[in-house]
């Protein structure tokens, strides 16, 4: 199985290019595509990601979307699906939150901050898994 790393380079937060509306917290997150140690490909990669307003921001699931490309081309190389949308939500809850590196919020509620940029890198390592998630 190839190791995967996924190095995270910034997060647009609470925008409505990317589906926030009244009801949904719409987020990006970029990223580049390492595999065994090599970069995959020249491309910057992203996942949206989906949240409800009003409730809990650290415990309200989080929805993350499947690696594409710019163009939306979904990414084709290996990948833990599972493993890869729980390191981008927990980068995304370091951002903004009660741990929040970029924007620490704690006791309050309905708290909305829109369109928020953050460039913090992060990153995550994982063996890919065997099967593809469908769609």
């Amino acid at each position: 199985m190839a190791k995967v790393r996924v190095i995270f380079h910034e997060c647009i937060q609470d925008s409505q290019e990317y589906g926030s509306d009244d009801e949904h917290m719409g987020s990006r997150v970029f990223f580049s595509i390492e595999v065994d140690g090599k970069q995959w490909s020249d491309k910057l990669y992203h996942a949206d990601l989906k949240q409800m307003v009003g409730g809990e921001f650290e415990k309200n699931p989080i929805e993350v979307g499947f690696p594409c490309d710019s163009s939306g081309e979904a990414y084709s190389g290996p990948l833990n699906y599972e493993a890869f949308r729980n390191g981008a939500e927990s980068y995304f809850r370091n951002l903004v939150g009660s741990k929040g590196f970029e924007i620490h919020i704690e006791g309050g509620s309905h708290i909305r901050m829109r369109n928020n940029r953050f460039v913090q890198e992060g990153s995550i390592e994982f063996k890919a898994a065997d099967t593809r998630p469908q769609w």
